[in-house]
């Protein structure tokens, strides 16, 4: 007995044409976005990618632009395959490709399954590479004068104004790494000779941080020396006292903004499995209910339409039975290659 079997008339064959018509431009619309949003999200990671430890996380927005193209040609062809359906020499015409097509849309929804999971296990690989890639972004924040990291100041410090962030973790992590270059130092201070001999590296440490750790909306002046000297400031505790630079780090605020693309990202994928099963089932409805017209040439007359020819243990039952027959056709093949072989 057929799964979900239901009786269809003219209207009803036409009415289900065309909505499937409408469902699968609406779905080219979807695959359009899912384009656009690959395309946008690698900007985006290519924009910050001198802080990004590796380029790994292109594999998310490499794959939406790819299921992009993909759905926006498998769904205009599922389009024109319900506008000629009604039309019984062009649905002929299009009946061998019919098995196929259903084929690949089941294949194709498993890639986007994939995707989603992917959107989701990435966002850990995202994190690790930004805490790796901020950690040398910002012990090489004064090389602007060495090949390949010119622009690290610049992105470093865009990146902290765009995301009002300051440091890895915290505005602490400035105090632990030189980000003066020596060539803006003078050596003949003392001040300076003594800081740079009292570290083991040679380094010029200070409690200090760039000016784009500021925050703008601070009512006092923005204090990014010293933070650690009450003494060095009026009527200023750096224990109490609410500092004017930006306490989050800059690893969790991007990751926030990464995050939320690819979480919206993945629910655009999700309904878009279902727009894609939707359009499989309804296109089997279409096909079968119009090979099952008692006469062809009546467009009037009433035919029946299902999901699975059978009912849903049985079609898993064919299944494994295929598979089983497959492989012993596969053992038979290689039993008869063997004498061949040795002799």
């Amino acid at each position: 007995m057929p799964f979900m079997p239901v009786k269809f008339n003219l209207q009803k064959r036409v009415k289900l044409a065309q909505g499937l018509w409408m469902l699968y431009w609406l779905s080219v619309i979807v695959g359009i976005a899912i384009f656009s949003l690959g395309i946008f999200f690698k900007i985006e990671l290519r924009k910050r990618s001198e802080i990004m430890d590796n380029n790994e996380s292109h594999l998310v927005p490499n794959l939406l632009i790819l299921v992009g193209v993909l759905a926006c040609g498998i769904n205009a062809f599922g389009g024109k395959m319900c506008h000629d359906s009604l039309d019984p020499l062009k649905f002929a015409k299009l009946k061998p490709a019919l098995k196929p097509y259903m084929l690949l849309c089941c294949g194709f929804n498993m890639l986007l399954l994939l995707l989603v999971l992917l959107c989701f296990l990435m966002q850990f690989s995202v994190y690790l590479t930004l805490a790796e890639g901020l950690k040398n972004a910002i012990k090489f924040y004064k090389d602007t004068d060495t090949p390949g990291r010119c622009f690290m100041k610049r992105t470093l410090d865009m990146t902290q104004i765009e995301f009002r962030c300051c440091g890895n973790n915290n505005f602490r992590d400035w105090f632990e790494v030189q980000w003066i270059s020596n060539r803006y130092l003078d050596m003949s201070n003392d001040i300076v000779k003594d800081r740079v001999l009292s570290n083991v590296e040679g380094k010029y440490l200070m409690d200090s941080v760039p000016f784009s750790c500021c925050n703008p909306g601070s009512p006092r002046p923005c204090i990014q020396h010293h933070l650690t000297n009450n003494s060095a400031h009026y009527d200023y505790d750096h224990r109490i006292e609410q500092l004017n630079i930006w306490n989050r780090g800059c690893r969790e605020a991007v990751f926030s903004y990464y995050s939320s693309i690819m979480n919206s990202i993945g629910a655009l994928i999700i309904f878009t499995i279902v727009l894609e099963s939707a359009d499989v089932a309804g296109l089997k409805y279409l096909s079968t209910t119009l090979e099952t017209m008692a006469d062809p040439e009546n467009p009037e007359c009433e035919s029946e339409g299902w999901l699975l020819e059978k009912g849903v243990k049985e079609t898993f039952a064919d299944m494994i039975a295929k598979l089983k027959m497959l492989g012993r056709a596969n053992q038979v093949e290689e039993g008869a290659d063997a004498p061949e072989a040795t002799s």
